[in-house]
């Protein structure tokens, strides 16, 4: 008897997620891009944004990315596919940086970001392997300054490379986030004092950086 309560309440509980679920259909009037090159694409049969950074932006960890209109996140569940790319200029330095942007405000000028680097999964250097996960915030803490003031706290480690898709999934509360990669039972990445402070909130964007030729699918938020 209590074995069918325990699985009850599960499926009262995930009926309740899948409500509050918001499924983004990629629609041009819906997208606003921010000091990127957006277009809407086919690939492998699914409907994708495609994202390059405005190559005139030299600063890393910067507000570039494709603005989703309509959506003001303050806690929840971001879940999305991204596959990247490493352009065919990109420089020694480029990693293939992709990921999700949250929080974002009114003109750009603060939000909070977490990306991954799908080349450094598979490094032989175990520093770079290290460095396969980011959270960075904007303006004021970008990946350098984390990592040399709190080396290890923001960054770390999942299995993942270049042109494959992979599942990003970011939980947020108040000033929590984990991030999940692929089917991943634990978070591969704990924030556990995002810097714009626990009331923060505004809209998500899909990130991308230098070297990078981006692709987004399957954007879903759960509040």
């Amino acid at each position: 008897m209590k074995r069918l309560k325990f699985i009850l309440v599960g499926f009262l509980a995930l009926n309740a997620l899948n409500l509050n679920a918001q499924v983004i259909r990629f629609e041009k009037d819906k997208l606003e891009p921010s000091n990127v090159l957006m277009s809407l694409e086919k690939l492998m049969g699914k409907d994708v944004v495609k994202v390059r950074k405005n190559t005139a932006l030299k600063e890393v960890d910067q507000p570039t990315f494709v603005k989703i209109k309509g959506t003001n996140f303050q806690s929840g569940t971001i879940e999305v596919s991204v596959l990247s790319k490493l352009l065919p200029d990109a420089d020694q330095f480029a990693r293939g940086f992709i990921g999700v942007a949250f929080r974002i405000n009114e003109d750009n000028t603060k939000f909070e970001s977490i990306y991954i680097r799908p080349t450094n999964a598979r490094a032989d250097d175990q520093i770079r392997r290290n460095h396969t996960l980011q959270y960075f915030s904007f303006p004021d803490f970008p990946f350098m300054r984390t990592r040399k003031e709190t080396p290890e706290k923001y960054e770390s480690y999942a299995d993942m490379a270049l042109n494959e898709w992979i599942k990003i999934r970011i939980t947020v509360k108040d000033s929590n986030s984990q991030l999940f990669i692929n089917d991943a039972i634990q978070p591969c990445l704990i924030v556990n004092d995002l810097k714009h402070g626990a009331a923060s909130s505004g809209s998500i964007g899909l990130w991308v950086d230098v070297g990078t030729e981006g692709y987004f699918k399957d954007l879903k938020i759960t509040k």
